[in-house]
């Protein structure tokens, strides 16, 4: 990756931070080199560190109820990130105190949701008068400048590996960082392309904004990115952020990696302690079983190397169970990344790109 100029930034999350709602925070608390993450801006959680309400490990991140009073005790950071991303992708009344306070005190504004802050009247309004950019991650690029899938992709020498999930939001890009990380770590030139608005506020090289993108170029812009990949950066490995999963009916996806990525195998994330697809407990959706899940992956035309899982919401004793068990199914390692790592999975990785 190329360095990037790190930005002070303060991210705000509506006092949802212990929510996967924060979701865009907690991959800027994970790492970023975009932005150095100098507070986050939470009512329900002022006074914490961000870390221990995140997943319990420290970061030394401090929580304010507001900007206002994070700037009576601070200088002014140059960036206010939007750290939430809601379903559908609209921004909240209740969010807008801040972010217009933030334009008031001449911050720049980024936001990964669907709806602009740009076209909002007030804010742009606003940001006119203060002389402030808003960046609106999730705008749609022109259709001139998308691609259709040729094929090309078929000829690279780079090894394919989409991480997905089971459901949306059980941790794909987290786990995907830390395997890029790890791979990076043990020897393996790799890089992470992002897929999604929180990827491109960490800083990754390469990748497109996949829910912003018309379905008719979604497998162009895959290979259009793979193949820039490999020829500006050179890698032995690629792995993808996946978005959605291949079997949630509010967003199907995942076989777009596998077909129109070429993917030489899969990662899988798992989040044992949900049942149900996400906000669909009423309708009764199931999440799948990871064997099952293997099994379509498999129909797709691709292995899965390994399986990671989530583990919160449950204890240690429940977790290593279910770990015990889902192993004795499998003939591929299952773990979990957060608490272990990836170690376990470098080996079938370095097998794979030799």
């Amino acid at each position: 990756m190329s360095k990037l100029t790190k930005q002070d930034a303060v991210v705000y999350t509506n006092s949802l931070l212990h929510e996967d709602f924060a979701k865009t925070c907690h991959g800027l608390l994970r790492g970023s080199e975009r932005f150095e993450v100098k507070a986050v801006l939470d009512e329900k959680h002022a006074g914490k560190d961000a870390g221990d309400v995140m997943d319990g490990r420290t970061l030394g991140v401090p929580i304010f109820p507001t900007l206002a009073s994070y700037l009576e005790k601070h200088d002014k950071p140059p960036v206010f990130v939007v750290g939430v991303a809601f379903s559908g992708g609209g921004l909240p009344e209740s969010c807008r105190s801040e972010i217009r306070a933030a334009i008031e005190n001449g911050m720049t504004v980024v936001c990964g949701l669907h709806d602009a802050l740009g076209d909002d009247p007030e804010f742009n309004r606003l940001a006119k008068e203060h002389g402030v950019a808003l960046i609106d991650i999730r705008r749609p690029r022109k259709t001139r400048d998308l691609r259709f899938w040729t094929g090309d992709i078929l000829k690279i020498h780079a090894k394919v590996v989409p991480v997905l999930g089971t459901d949306c939001a059980v941790g794909k890009r987290t786990t995907c960082r830390i395997l890029w990380e790890a791979c990076n770590a043990a020897g393996i030139h790799t890089e992470m392309l992002y897929t999604g608005q929180t990827g491109w506020m960490q800083g990754y090289q390469h990748g497109f904004i996949f829910d912003a993108t018309p379905n008719d170029f979604i497998s162009g812009e895959i290979e259009r990115v793979i193949l820039e990949c490999e020829k500006e950066s050179r890698p032995e490995l690629i792995l993808i952020e996946g978005q959605g999963s291949l079997r949630n009916p509010s967003g199907p996806a995942g076989s777009e990696f596998i077909l129109s990525g070429n993917a030489s195998g899969v990662i899988l994330q798992h989040y044992p302690a949900r049942t149900h697809f996400v906000d669909q407990e009423k309708i009764g959706t199931r999440v799948p079983d990871p064997v099952d899940e293997i099994e379509l992956i498999r129909m797709y035309g691709a292995d899965t190397l390994a399986v990671t899982l989530n583990g919160l919401g449950w204890d240690e004793g429940k977790k290593h169970a279910y770990q015990r068990e889902l192993q004795s199914r499998l003939e591929i390692p299952v773990c979990w990344p957060i608490e272990d790592g990836v170690d376990v999975i470098v080996p079938i990785i370095k097998s794979l790109v030799t």
